[in-house]
């Protein structure tokens, strides 16, 4: 998607340990307008299939996926990282390292909300290494439900970790694909 690349070499910034900083309009200041247009290539792409809801793993990945469902006219689950009081217990859980926060995390989604009749598209903000897809999928198998594919608005393709979700036959549609990138400002997208 052009207009993402655009606003990512003006607005973005490469910061050191390979973080590309997109806070002032993916996941800090949100630009809805810009997740719109995301949701309608997204559905663009995924013209023919049929989708009954969109999975996202709390909480950057909460209002791209939010605003990017209205074109589809389907409900969003976002996997929660923490258990609350208002979360049954009944729940399909899995393990999940953060790149960006260097941490572990469990993403949980209540089993009332995704079911072996569910048609699941997976919407992320970004993808580096496919830790976190990775587990949005396997929540998805755990529950039973057909995975459409995964929508991505950013990918760090030379970190490979789509290249390895691809391989098990999973369809990732990326907005903009990253080839390389460097603190000194140089970022190029795969054609």
């Amino acid at each position: 998607m052009k207009e993402l690349e655009e606003r990512i070499l003006k607005d973005g910034v490469v910061k050191k340990g390979d973080i590309l900083k997109v806070d002032n309009f993916l996941n800090h200041q949100l630009d809805p307008a810009l997740f719109y247009r995301m949701g309608l290539t997204w559905k663009r792409l995924f013209e023919g299939e049929e989708i009954t809801k969109i999975l996202t793993a709390a909480t950057s990945g909460i209002a791209i996926a939010a605003v990017a469902a209205l074109p589809f006219g389907v409900p969003v689950v976002f996997a929660k990282k923490a258990r609350s009081a208002n979360i049954s217990d009944d729940v399909y859980q899995v393990n999940v390292h953060s790149y960006t926060h260097n941490e572990e995390a469990t993403l949980l989604v209540s089993k009332q909300y995704l079911s072996p009749e569910d048609k699941v598209l997976i919407l992320d903000d970004f993808l580096a290494n496919g830790a976190a897809l990775n587990a949005l999928i396997s929540l998805a198998e755990l529950a039973g439900a057909k995975i459409i594919g995964a929508g991505v608005a950013i990918e760090k393709a030379y970190q490979h970790g789509g290249d390895s979700i691809r391989e098990k036959g999973i369809r990732i549609e990326s907005l903009a694909r990253i080839a390389s990138m460097d603190e000194a400002g140089g970022i190029t997208f795969v054609d």
